[in-house]
């Protein structure tokens, strides 16, 4: 937290905490990968009882606990791991990039763990030197790849559930202007901006409009402040659908949009604001149309439980839509964050009754033909009817926002 952040804001920020890391209690019913998926994570029909406990450690990136999606998510899939399983979880936290490759290290050389989790595509070089140090010891890493046998790489299809929620953004939008807010500039993110460029685009066809797309990278993944600024400047320029893809920073933009829509009179959107890893939907009931829900928890779970059943192999594990990876929420989503928060006794910000009516009068905006056609395009996409685009590297992005007419 940042200096000068009053403890009204801090209370507030602890409860948003619990409540999204709570939500495995909640959300226990995650999508199996298919068959298809290398490496394959399936439990098997009568699995043996492990033999001896197993050790897990998980190593966060910079933006900690506490950023509200991608962190907490990692912590969920853990936290789920450890009440099935019975597993003992080591957590450590990584205050500057600096702390990657002593913290893999030291743990690696302990050799008590029989799994080390990387959180985040920032740990990529310190594991890709680590994995080949300590051929012996298991790894799984979030959002990247390390060309080592014992390694899994847990890659999200995040351009996929983007391009949904790039649709709704497209006919959503009142100003026929929306924005992304994102964190720092790395190869994982242009799939989210790839995705939903796409989607606006989609959108666009449909309806005969003519969108302007604007976007920033803020540079951090935990500045709320820096967050909620560059979306203001962003709503001044008229943009009236921005999505959050920026973790910490983007509870900022969130924070901005439902200000300045109760400034201007408003009980709902337009303004929305589109959520990101996590369900996001509650935290502004009448302003946050939709989040783009990254199973952060879902990897991170099955990795655990494949060490546990001696399933674990290296490779590839890539989670999109099909394999329950990503998903854009929906109201059930949102009735389980409003369950969890209930059972912390966590103060909402609204009754529940008050919430869902909220969302239900605000998604009643949107045409029900709009609906209907997102869930076409969704089953679409899991078909392999339409395969959405996606970028990882500097050229191909440039290529995909000069496509689409994308502005900074």
């Amino acid at each position: 937290m940042r200096a000068g952040v009053s403890k009204t804001v801090l209370v507030a920020l602890v409860i948003l905490i619990l409540v999204v890391v709570a939500a495995a209690a909640v959300l226990m019913r995650p999508a199996q990968p298919t068959t298809s998926t290398q490496p394959t994570p399936t439990q098997p029909t009568q699995p043996a009882a492990p033999q001896k406990k197993v050790k897990v450690a998980v190593i966060f990136d910079i933006g900690g606990r506490g950023d509200l999606s991608f962190n907490d998510m990692a912590w969920m899939g853990a936290e789920r791991a450890k009440k099935d399983f019975g597993v003992e979880v080591t957590y450590v936290q990584s205050r500057t990039s600096a702390d990657y490759l002593p913290n893999l290290r030291s743990l690696s050389q302990s050799k008590e763990y029989d799994l080390i989790i990387c959180v985040g595509f920032l740990m990529t070089d310190a594991l890709n030197q680590t994995a080949h140090e300590f051929p012996n010891q298991k790894y799984a890493i979030i959002d990247s790849v390390v060309n080592a046998p014992n390694v899994r790489g847990i890659i999200f299809k995040e351009n996929e559930g983007s391009a949904l929620v790039g649709a709704l953004a497209g006919f959503a939008t009142k100003t026929n202007k929306v924005g992304v807010v994102l964190g720092i500039e790395i190869p994982v993110l242009y799939h989210f901006e790839a995705g939903f460029y796409w989607g606006v685009n989609y959108a666009e066809n449909i309806t005969g409009k003519k969108v302007q797309i604007i976007y920033k990278y803020t540079g951090s993944f935990t500045d709320a402040a820096l967050g909620k600024q560059v979306a203001e400047g962003m709503l001044t320029q008229g943009a009236d659908v921005l999505y959050n893809v920026a973790g910490l920073t983007g509870k900022g933009m969130l924070d901005a949009v439902a200000d300045y829509g109760a400034a201007h009179g408003l009980t709902m959107g337009p303004p929305f604001g589109i959520g990101v890893d996590a369900d996001q939907d509650w935290i502004h009931p009448g302003f946050v149309i939709a989040s783009m829900m990254k199973r952060v928890d879902n990897g991170v779970y099955y990795a655990i439980r494949d060490v546990v059943y001696g399933n674990f192999t290296g490779g590839v594990m890539p989670l999109g839509l099909k394999e329950g990876g990503v998903k854009m929420s929906d109201e059930n989503d949102l009735i389980a964050f409003i369950e969890v928060a209930k059972m912390l006794g966590a103060k909402l910000p609204d009754t529940p009754e008050n919430i869902i009516a909220k969302y239900k009068q605000m998604r009643s905006q949107i045409p029900q033909s709009v609906w209907d056609q997102l869930k076409t395009l969704e089953e679409k996409i899991k078909k392999g009817e339409i395969v959405i685009p996606t970028a990882n590297s500097p050229d191909e992005i440039k290529q995909i926002r000069a496509r689409y007419g994308v502005t900074g």
